[in-house]
């Protein structure tokens, strides 16, 4: 019995790491697809934003005089000023929105390490009888390990929420099996309940928050403001090199604040992706 439960512990185990991933922009591509894919996405936002540039200054050409941006500068002003501020507000948030994500992410990835130190720690204060269960453990976090951090392009297995619970009932089932003979093994008991117990807690507060994933829609808004903002400096503008190139570097830096944020989103895959610090210092503090 308590081989059949331990077997099944090893392999959902890795459950929560492993489900982190299948939220991300491109579920089942490798790693380096997922960067890809965005900083292509980036690459389209940053083309038609200086596109939009160009639109302007060439319509600041080919308006009658009657239209000229000349005499309406003072409301082109005033709009591109709006739109200035709004994409500001919003862009400035949605980085910030991701990258607390991100921290938020790291945060629990350090506690996630502390808690399976405390459950390997409590373990072995119940002697042989836990032996499998710190074996599990150890075999879980190699596991999980290679499969983020190890092989760049490794595939991705969606595992739901569903996943993460049963493996919680399975770890649950192995503590119930042990028995504790002394105070000590008692108090260790108790201790291993709760680290299990936070580390279900973590695993599910981790996939609940990058369920959501990006903002697709509010991405979208920010773009075509952008593309209004500088469709209008285009108009007030000459055309001539420093205006294009101001404009092609102001393209390049709305996308990369946009591409910042669909990977700050994404933590645990592409260029941003989450060191694994703590976890190859728990693998350490565990043992081979």
């Amino acid at each position: 019995m308590e081989a059949r439960v331990i077997g099944e512990f090893s392999r959902r185990e890795q459950g929560g790491l492993k489900r982190r991933l299948a939220a991300t922009t491109v579920p089942r591509h490798g790693l380096g697809d997922c960067f890809v894919d965005s900083l292509l996405f980036a690459i389209g936002i940053a083309a038609l934003t200086f596109g939009a540039g160009i639109l302007g200054l060439r319509l600041h050409a080919w308006l009658p005089e009657r239209h000229a941006p000349e005499k309406s500068r003072e409301m082109i002003g005033a709009i591109t000023g709006l739109l200035a501020l709004l994409l500001a507000l919003v862009l400035g948030t949605l980085v910030g929105s991701a990258y607390s994500l991100y921290a938020t992410e790291k945060a629990a990835i350090e506690t996630l390490a502390s808690r399976s130190l405390q459950l390997d720690s409590a373990l072995a204060a119940l002697g042989p009888e836990a032996q499998p269960g710190r074996d599990g453990l150890r075999r879980a976090i190699h596991q999980s390990y290679e499969r983020i951090w190890g092989n760049a392009t490794s595939e991705l297995e969606d595992l739901d929420l569903k996943s993460v619970l049963e493996g919680s009932r399975n770890l649950e089932q192995f503590l119930g099996s042990l028995t504790a003979k002394t105070d000590a093994q008692k108090q260790a008991l108790a201790n291993a309940n709760t680290a299990a117990s936070q580390i279900t807690q973590t695993r599910i507060l981790m996939d609940l928050q990058l369920s959501s994933g990006v903002n697709w829609p509010m991405l979208s808004i920010v773009v075509c403001w952008s593309l209004l903002l500088f469709c209008g400096y285009g108009l007030v503008s000459p055309l001539n090199a420093t205006v294009v190139v101001s404009m092609a570097l102001g393209s390049i830096a709305v996308a990369s604040a946009i591409l910042l944020i669909i990977e700050l989103t994404n933590p645990f895959v592409g260029v941003l992706k989450l060191p694994p610090g703590p976890v190859l210092e728990t693998i350490r503090a565990l043992g081979p």
